[in-house]
């Protein structure tokens, strides 16, 4: 059993000055939990060497997808197969940051890889600034937490023109680049992350704007543009896949802009080989019965509890659970039925004293680099709520 402490929730209208204001759920609930998740330091510790033994694992299974042309079966858009290819080839194409979801880990319970979140993950400002304001209203130290996400990604940003560990002569090597973050128009959550994106970016010394997708000129010769203002690097806050499948003439675009050398685009269009969930099964192929993995396979797990999942769905959507018969016991309705589909294992959340199941997310920019977690039911969806955390002496 976790333990949880009860604290103070903050008002609506404090958060709202933070500027999130996704504070609550279409049913009107609370999206945030007034409760902490109690972590010691060595279960901080184990979430932060599992997600750099994890990233190392996908990139292995990555270029073995490269290698052995496999994109397919993993799911990938045929019409992202190049830009993929282009991205991963090149050193500049540097993977800003991604988040783990992962069972267990607290009350002795393993710790299990449920997917990565490598290209367009949510829940950053929650993590990053909410649940250390949780702390610091409580009246706790806010420092008591495995919560590095806004120095880490202002140090990943330098990465981008260093290309190494070691960022000390960002300085010398920097020569004015500007980077353009874009989201979609209307949507709140994902404006506010990418404009926190920005303020890193900024703190690491870059110049840098803000524009909507639909604002941005896009040019195969000459690159990416806003206001008549050329952009060596673009961040955008959209799902490759989403690219792929709706926007196949801009897909189109990037392609050549990256071949012509014009524009680097964060993420980067590899980080669609980490997010799909079909290299869960290519992990397990490399790495079997690894102590993080959880089995995986195109075709269902014969006389084992299983999950299925689309290989591109998210928010738990199309989502469904199987016992040990084969018999399905629990489904998330969705847009993702007709996708890939994906078998892995099925393993028990950490749970409280009501049932409710606990998912870490640890936030990866270079080395893992925070923790947060939604509290749910068996398949976490769409009203899954956020719950931060405090480290425990």
């Amino acid at each position: 059993m976790i333990n949880l402490k009860k604290i103070k929730p903050l008002s609506d209208e404090y958060l709202e000055s933070l500027g999130f204001s996704w504070h609550t759920d279409e049913d009107k609930t609370p999206y945030l939990a007034d409760e902490l998740v109690e972590v010691s330091q060595n279960e901080a510790n184990a979430y932060y060497e599992a997600a750099n033994e994890l990233y190392d694992m996908f990139i292995n299974a990555a270029q073995h997808i490269i290698d052995n042309n496999l994109f397919h079966e993993v799911g990938i858009p045929y019409n992202l197969v190049d830009i993929i290819k282009d991205s991963w080839e090149n050193d500049v194409h540097w993977h800003l940051y991604g988040r783990f979801d992962l069972a267990g880990g607290l009350d002795g319970k393993p710790i299990k890889l449920i997917e990565f979140n490598a290209d367009t993950p949510t829940a950053l400002f929650e993590t990053a600034i909410i649940q250390w304001a949780m702390l610091k209203e409580n009246n706790m130290d806010e420092s008591s937490q495995f919560n590095d996400v806004f120095e880490a990604l202002k140090e990943n940003f330098k990465r981008l023109v260093t290309l190494s560990e070691d960022t000390s002569k960002f300085d010398d090597y920097y020569d004015g680049w500007k980077i353009l973050f874009s989201s979609v128009a209307g949507n709140i959550e994902d404006e506010i992350t990418t404009r926190f994106l920005e303020l890193c970016a900024k703190e690491a010394g870059y110049e840098t704007e803000f524009a909507y997708v639909d604002e941005v000129e896009f040019n195969d010769e000459d690159g990416i543009f806003y206001n008549d203002v050329n952009y060596e690097f673009w961040f955008k806050l959209i799902p490759w896949e989403n690219i792929a499948i709706d926007e196949g003439e801009l897909a189109i675009i990037l392609k050549n802009i990256i071949k012509n050398q014009k524009a680097i685009i964060l993420n980067p269009a590899y980080t669609l080989l980490f997010q799909t969930k079909g290299i869960l099964k290519i992990l397990w192929d490399l790495y079997p019965n690894h102590p993080l993995l959880l089995e995986a396979s195109n075709e269902p797990l014969i006389g084992k509890k299983m999950v299925r999942k689309p290989v591109l769905g998210r928010e738990g959507a199309n989502v469904a659970i199987f016992d040990e018969d084969g018999k399905k016991i629990l489904e998330e309705s969705g847009d993702y039925a007709d996708q890939k589909q994906i078998y892995q294992e099925f393993y028990e959340f950490n749970k409280d004293k009501d049932g409710n199941s606990y998912q870490a997310g640890v936030f990866f920019a270079y080395e893992g680099c925070a923790l947060g977690y939604r509290k749910g039911g068996e398949i976490l969806g769409n009203f899954a709520k956020f719950i931060g955390h405090y480290i425990k002496d």
